[in-house]
C-alpha cells in the first residue's frame, strides 16, 4: 500500500511547492494536484497545476507527482505530450498522468468554447489517449524516461462500467464515489479477471480515516484529499502527520 495526497492548488504556487517538499520529508509516496481552469465560490484563485508540477519535480526527488485528473478533451493533445515528457524527464520518471472526461459543475467547458457533452468528451478521451501513445512512442523526441510509457490512471465514477473498461486498457483506475470497501472489492474482482499484471487501484478517503479495509479490498494507493476550500494550516497539519 502506498499513500498519496491530492491537493487543490488554491493558494500561492510557492506554498504548493513547499507543501510538496514537506510531504516528501514526511513519508508520503505521492503528491498530486487538482486540475481546474476555474472553480466555484468562494474559491477565486487557482495556480496552474502543470506549471506548479515543474517546480515540484525540481524541488523533490522521491514522491510520485501528477494531476488527478486532467480532462484531455480541453487540452491540445500534442501540447500535453510535450508537457508530460518534459515533466517525466525533469522528475527522473516520477510522473503519473491521471485522466478523465471532466465535469462541468464549475463551468470549465462550454463557457470557454469546449465540448459540453460528456459522451462526446468520453469519445475524445479515447482518441486523445491513442494519439498520445503515438507521440510518446517516438513521433516526438525525446521519449519519456518511463517505459513502455508514463503510467496512465483513468478516473471512473461508480457504478458506471464504461470508464472501468477504458481504465483496463491502461495502468490504473481512480474510482470516484465508491460507497465503501465492499464496492471496491467488487470492482477489484472485475479488474483482476481481466488483468493479472501490475494495475494500480486508487481510493479516495478523507484525511484521518483508517485505510485498512480499503487495502484488504484491493487498493494499492490510498489518497488523502481535502475539502473544496481548505485552509493552508489544515493541509500542512495533515501532511506533517504523515501517511
Amino acid at each position: 500500500m502506498r499513500y498519496l495526497l491530492s491537493v487543490p492548488p488554491f493558494t500561492d504556487p510557492s506554498v504548493v511547492v513547499d507543501l510538496a517538499r514537506t510531504a516528501e520529508a514526511s513519508g508520503w509516496d505521492g503528491f498530486f494536484l487538482w486540475d481546474h481552469l476555474v472553480y466555484s465560490p468562494p474559491v477565486t484563485h487557482l495556480a496552474d497545476p502543470w506549471v506548479a508540477m515543474a517546480a515540484i519535480a525540481a524541488a523533490t526527488s522521491r514522491v510520485r507527482i501528477g494531476a488527478l485528473v486532467t480532462p484531455t478533451p480541453r487540452r491540445r493533445i500534442h501540447k500535453l505530450a510535450r508537457e508530460t515528457v518534459t515533466l517525466d524527464r525533469l522528475s527522473e520518471g516520477r510522473l503519473v498522468l491521471g485522466v478523465g472526461v471532466g465535469g462541468d459543475a464549475h463551468g470549465e467547458f462550454a463557457p470557454f468554447g469546449e465540448e459540453a457533452d460528456m459522451r462526446e468528451r468520453a469519445r475524445q478521451l479515447d482518441t486523445d489517449l491513442e494519439r498520445l501513445m503515438a507521440l510518446w512512442g517516438g513521433e516526438f523526441q525525446p521519449v519519456p524516461v518511463q517505459q513502455p510509457r508514463i503510467p496512465v490512471w483513468v478516473a471512473a465514477r461508480w457504478p458506471n462500467r464504461r470508464p472501468v473498461r477504458r481504465a483496463l486498457r491502461w495502468d490504473g483506475i481512480f474510482p470516484i464515489d465508491l460507497p465503501g470497501p465492499e464496492a471496491l472489492a467488487e470492482l477489484v474482482a472485475e479488474v483482476r479477471a481481466e488483468r493479472d499484471d501490475a494495475f494500480e487501484v486508487v481510493v479516495d478517503e478523507p484525511g484521518g480515516r483508517d485505510f485498512t479495509e480499503w487495502e484488504a479490498a484491493g487498493a494499492t494507493w490510498c489518497l488523502t484529499g481535502f475539502g473544496k476550500d481548505p485552509r493552508e494550516a489544515e493541509v500542512r497539519e495533515a501532511i506533517e502527520a504523515g501517511p
